[in-house]
């Protein structure tokens, strides 16, 4: 990926001008974003009544422009959707030429299937609502199942931040190096960062006990004396990435360390990785961290505002965006 996001000509899209609107879950990384593209970001003038309801009054005419939505789903994920919905659905009734949802952090996501009679998929139907709002394409990031691409009857983009953590990982000259997945459905994400470090992989065991506490059971694969970097899509509580770090130190793993994408952090979760004795924590700011979670000694934060704005123009332009990755 190139240090400079480069425009062929706005002629060479056939969808208008380029816009981009921020929703409130990220500004920060819609800001990000923005001067990276050169692109300045429309105010969506959104306002809550003092019932909780949700308003946006879009100034500038949206008519028959490339509009691109930047609103991750992160917590409170029910009134950051509910935001999207209303923008999405106020473009749409501004005419705009196309609508693209940029979604780096999917809520819901983790319910893609049905483990139990009787429960809903919800990653289904926050799909539908999404696509129903107005959105013509989404651009996505890291979704905790790759399922739920196929949810959507309208064109997605699912962008890996993986070489992004893999180049900072380098950077960091770690000794015998060991990539671990949490579990056999991390694999693939796993594989992904080893892949380009040319680094083996372990995997964590789980289970669940009755009370649905989860417990790591064991760590297969060669972790005695080196510098495990457990790679995660999500970390919520840290509970169950934790008894991992726990779990690879109990089998004289000499470093660990956590890549995650998404770094959601409720409640006590820092502590709960300091405990553990994890070293560093790495993520992304596709969620933004609260000042009162953020501890610079153990947690890193690299930005896809690079990725994600080289996916915008790539879209915008009817370009490749696979070649990001090849």
């Amino acid at each position: 990926m190139t240090t400079a996001v480069e425009f062929t000509g706005e002629e060479a899209s056939p969808w208008g001008a380029l816009k981009l609107i921020a929703g409130s879950a990220n500004p920060d990384l819609a800001q990000r974003i923005s001067d990276r593209l050169d692109v300045p970001l429309t105010d969506p003038r959104l306002r809550r009544f003092p019932d909780g309801e949700i308003n946006v009054k879009i100034e500038d005419s949206m008519r028959g422009h490339d509009v691109f939505v930047i609103q991750p789903t992160s917590p409170p994920v029910n009134e950051h959707l509910m935001e999207l919905f209303i923008i999405l659905d106020a473009l749409r009734r501004a005419s705009a030429g196309r609508v693209t949802a940029v979604v780096p952090y999917y809520g819901y996501a983790r319910k893609e299937r049905k483990t139990q009679p009787r429960e809903p998929i919800s990653a289904k139907l926050v799909a539908n609502f999404i696509t129903l709002a107005g959105a013509d394409r989404l651009l996505l990031l890291d979704l905790h199942a790759e399922a739920i691409e196929g949810f959507f009857d309208v064109p997605t983009d699912h962008l890996s931040p993986h070489r992004i953590i893999a180049e900072y990982l380098l950077t960091l000259q770690l000794q015998h190096l060991t990539v671990v997945a949490p579990d056999a459905g991390g694999g693939r994400r796993a594989e992904a960062v080893a892949n380009q470090l040319q680094a083996p992989i372990a995997f964590g065991y789980k289970r669940r006990s009755s009370d649905d506490e989860v417990e790591v059971i064991a760590v297969s694969g060669d972790v005695k004396g080196r510098d495990c970097v457990v790679v995660e899509d999500i970390i919520t509580t840290g509970g169950t990435i934790s008894k991992l770090a726990q779990a690879l130190h109990n089998q004289g793993a000499r470093r660990v360390l956590i890549a995650a994408t998404h770094p959601v952090l409720t409640g006590d979760a820092v502590e709960r990785l300091k405990r553990a004795n994890v070293e560093q924590v790495i993520v992304t700011d596709s969620v933004p961290i609260a000042p009162e979670k953020f501890d610079p000694e153990l947690v890193t934060v690299l930005s896809v505002a690079p990725l994600l704005a080289e996916a915008i123009i790539r879209v915008h332009e009817n370009r490749s965006v696979s070649e990001l990755f090849s």
